[in-house]
């Protein structure tokens, strides 16, 4: 039987599961609790009776229909990556539903939409070399500048996420190893290595620092000293958004029109282990995928390099 609850209730419940029993983050939480009341929104206005056990093919069918109607702020039309992760949350919670031994409808028969090949930026060749070489260009302070190239340099060699490399602590990266431990999405650890440039410009920056700070990466704000009135530099906690800005600065200053973000970095990674020879589910560890599936979008940019591969050994040994 269905358990008579209020839909708010069940929301609380799933999204404390979700805390709880499955470990996820705060920004998780928030993002599926909005699809959520989204949905549950809708359904009443559909249903006026409207409980968890009234969920069907029939009511999804229409939600469907509604999300590809539906409208941002902009007036633009939902994109289907954001239609499918209201579906996503959906089915989690039905999920979670099956668990409570609560009838409703099965989430095996929730599929999503399907999405055009997803569009991968990344940087090689000549563009990679002029935006590593950036931060070294500019006339800030030298501790500035050996911050960004340290940071530039993690990221690219890394794969690390940035929310995964503002959270570092300076304890947590040994420099006499080539590798460390991160806790990624969902808390799962996994090993991140290190290439000897980004560690030769963390110890250049390190060594730079004359703070007691945890972080292993600060803001460096300058600011006015009371007692000589002399400019120095004060350390706070770098955030997420301001490694986005100095990235997106670096590749200005390097030429590079298209948009940056840290996260090409961590295409980039993935892009130059796969075209190099790696194979598929070595990077999906690196890169803490759960799943292949998320891996497998860059696949079809390796392949770009097949041609050259055929060229270059295909019938060599062939008379002419």
């Amino acid at each position: 039987m269905t358990k008579k609850r209020a839909s708010n209730h069940w929301i609380t419940e799933f999204l404390e599961y979700l805390e709880i029993e499955r470990g996820r983050s705060a920004a998780t939480l928030r993002n599926y609790g909005f699809y959520l009341e989204r949905f549950f929104s809708w359904a009443r206005s559909k249903r006026k009776t409207f409980d968890v056990g009234a969920i069907d093919a029939g009511l999804i069918r229409q939600y469907r229909l509604w999300l590809n109607r539906a409208r941002d702020d902009k007036g633009n039309e939902l994109k289907k990556s954001t239609q499918n992760y209201h579906l996503i949350a959906l089915r989690t919670f039905l999920k979670f539903l099956a668990k409570r031994d609560v009838r409703s409808m099965s989430p095996e028969k929730i599929e999503l939409a399907k999405q055009s090949q997803r569009h991968i930026e990344y940087l090689e060749g000549s563009d990679l070399s002029r935006f590593l070489d950036a931060p070294l260009q500019t006339p800030e302070a030298e501790i500035i500048r050996l911050r960004d190239k340290a940071i530039i340099e993690t990221l690219f060699c890394s794969g690390l996420r940035v929310s995964e490399l503002t959270n570092l602590r300076r304890d947590q990266v040994n420099l006499a190893k080539d590798e460390f431990t991160v806790r990624g999405k969902g808390d799962k650890p996994r090993i991140v290595f290190l290439s000897n440039q980004a560690k030769h410009w963390l110890h250049q920056y390190l060594n730079a620092r004359k703070d007691s700070a945890k972080s292993l990466f600060l803001s460096h704000d300058r600011a006015r000293s009371k007692r000589d009135g002399d400019d120095i530099l004060t350390g706070n906690h770098l955030t997420p958004r301001s490694v986005q800005r100095l990235v997106a600065r670096y590749a200005k200053l390097a030429g590079i029109t298209k948009q940056i973000t840290p996260h090409t970095l961590r295409h980039s990674f993935a892009t130059d282990l796969l075209t190099s020879g790696a194979d598929i589910r070595s990077v999906q560890t690196m890169l803490g995928h759960s799943s292949i599936t998320t891996t497998q979008v860059y696949t079809h940019i390796a392949d770009q390099h097949l041609k050259e591969v055929y060229k270059a050994f295909h019938g060599k040994k062939r008379k002419k």
